[in-house]
């Protein structure tokens, strides 16, 4: 749906094509659970499945016309210290059911920040302000539509700051997917 309540989050702010999310985050439940093995457990198979949960759901929609899927980048400091990026592991995931490549050599985070997840509306709009580069030789978007892909959103404040920095520079279209919508 044109009018679902990801997209929302973005009108009069970024111009997305279009947004969606798989669920809706629900405190205790099993999707909550997913996320967190995924986040704070290590585990990847999680991050695996819930690509492929939404990689299914977007399969016969809209969002398959994509071009590529590119995952919310980490700062290098988180990376180091989880040892992945979830958004590149739920892209993956997508990117074996929908067929459609990963690209992780576009953007890049510059500043290491602290989770936001107690952070009000406006602090996560300032944390993520200026956070994000492309990449020194990326390769050329012209005409390319890119699925943004990130495991949960709030605020859309991450969403929007990469969207922005993707429409500025490049010609291109740029939706967004998640695994929760909070």
């Amino acid at each position: 749906m044109h009018d679902n309540p990801v997209s929302q989050i973005f009108w009069g702010r970024v111009p997305v094509e279009a947004g969606t999310s798989l669920f809706r985050f629900e405190k205790g439940s099993a999707y909550q659970k997913l996320l967190h093995e995924l986040k704070y457990r290590g585990n990847r198979k999680a991050g695996t499945y819930l690509g492929q949960l939404l990689g299914y759901e977007l399969k016969h929609t809209f969002f398959s016309c994509c071009d590529l899927l590119v995952p919310v980048p980490l700062h290098r400091r988180r990376l180091r210290q989880r040892g992945y990026n979830q958004s590149e592991i739920i892209a993956r995931g997508a990117s074996q059911i929908m067929g459609i490549p990963v690209m992780t050599n576009l953007l890049m985070r510059t500043r290491h920040h602290k989770s936001q997840t107690s952070m009000s509306r406006y602090e996560r709009f300032e944390n993520v302000s200026g956070n994000f580069r492309l990449m020194p030789g990326h390769p050329d978007m012209t005409g390319k539509k890119i699925l943004l892909i990130d495991d949960v959103v709030t605020t859309g404040a991450t969403l929007e700051a990469c969207s922005e920095l993707l429409l500025k520079h490049l010609d291109c279209q740029v939706c967004v997917a998640t695994v929760c919508f909070a």
